[in-house]
């Protein structure tokens, strides 16, 4: 039984990093753009506006990244710390406690996006599919000379 669930495990982490990454970029989205409810007044927030217009195109580029699988460390480092930054800056404050103080999304996109800086793609990445090129496909074709007739 182990092993089947050891065998299932990238793929199992692959799905989470999907549906993680989407329901991110799902939230910029929102907030950018103003669908799915739009943001947390019902509207869009301000262009350049720190930090919330800032939180917002690292939740839609960041999301989007790690629901592609492309970068996915990197951009899981980026989301996982502005998380901890909303989180403590912006929840935190109000109330010890996530559940007093609004901020349970904030913490579990943080801690699962830390997961995924650590644990990497998984499956259905398309960092797999970079990692799985060989050195020959990366490598341009030769030119070919003329032939002299």
């Amino acid at each position: 039984m182990t092993e089947r669930l050891n065998s299932a495990q990238p793929y199992a982490l692959g799905l989470f990093r999907m549906v993680v990454g989407l329901l991110f970029a799902c939230h910029g989205a929102a907030s950018l753009f103003g669908v799915l409810g739009g943001a947390a007044g019902g509207g869009t927030v301000d262009a350049g506006t720190w930090p919330g217009w800032y939180a917002a195109v690292i939740q839609l580029v960041g999301g989007g990244l790690v629901l592609l699988g492309l970068g996915t460390r990197a951009a899981a480092v980026v989301a996982s710390g502005s998380m901890a930054y909303a989180y403590f800056k912006v929840h935190q404050p109000t109330a010890l406690w996530p559940m007093e103080n609004g901020g349970e999304a904030a913490a579990m996109f943080c801690w699962a996006f830390l997961l995924l800086a650590f644990t990497g793609s998984g499956a259905f990445g398309l960092d797999r599919l970079i990692a799985r090129r060989t050195p020959a496909q990366r490598e341009p074709a030769a030119e070919q000379t003329p032939i002299a007739a």
